[in-house]
Formats: C-alpha cells, sequence, structure tokens
C-alpha cells in the first residue's frame, strides 16, 4: 500500500512540475505560482522526513541520542558546504550510518 503511495505521489509531483515548468509546453502560469512551484519539492520532503526523523512507532524520539536528527542536523551541514548534490547525499547516508552503529 505504501509503496503505490509513494508512486501515485511522485507521478503528481513529475506531473504538476513538467506541466507547469517545462518550458516546451505552452501553459503559462502568473508569476507569482510558477515561483510557488518551485518549493514543493522541499515541502514535500519536509513532509516525508518530518516524522521520521522526530518519532518512532507514534512517540517522539528522546533528542540527545537521537540518530535521525543528528543524522539530519549533519545532513544539513554538508549541504552547506558541498555543492554537488549526489556527494553530498553519499556523505550524509555515511554519516548517518555511522552515527546509527554508534548510538
Amino acid at each position: 500500500m505504501s509503496w503505490i503511495l509513494i508512486l501515485t505521489l511522485a507521478l503528481i509531483v513529475f506531473f504538476n512540475r513538467y506541466v507547469f515548468l517545462e518550458p516546451a509546453v505552452p501553459l503559462r502560469l502568473p508569476a507569482v505560482i510558477n515561483k510557488a512551484l518551485k518549493y514543493s519539492a522541499p515541502c514535500l520532503l519536509t513532509a516525508i522526513c518530518g516524522p521520521i526523523i522526530l518519532m518512532d512507532r507514534g512517540v517522539i524520539r528522546e533528542f540527545p541520542l537521537n540518530p535521525y536528527f543528528l543524522a539530519a542536523v549533519a545532513s544539513v551541514v554538508i549541504a552547506c558546504f558541498v555543492k554537488n548534490i549526489v556527494t553530498a547525499v553519499l556523505l550524509s547516508l555515511a554519516v548517518f550510518y555511522v552515527i546509527n552503529y554508534f548510538i
């Protein structure tokens, strides 16, 4: 069920971004809506990752030793310094696994 939901949401986001942001499509939106659509991916990512980072089976995780929170903070710091997206993602995953292994 969750894979169907994830794929459906991915298709909806792709369709919205393709139709409204692709220059070859003759449909034009006002500048305000076009600017708002550029924030859809970060908003969806935050909505998906927020509960994973902060909660475990409906209970709020403890913060001093929460490996998900520590890895999220580390990934933000890595993203600020590393401008290559693939490198930043791989480093963030490595940091998460290191933190998760030791905590």
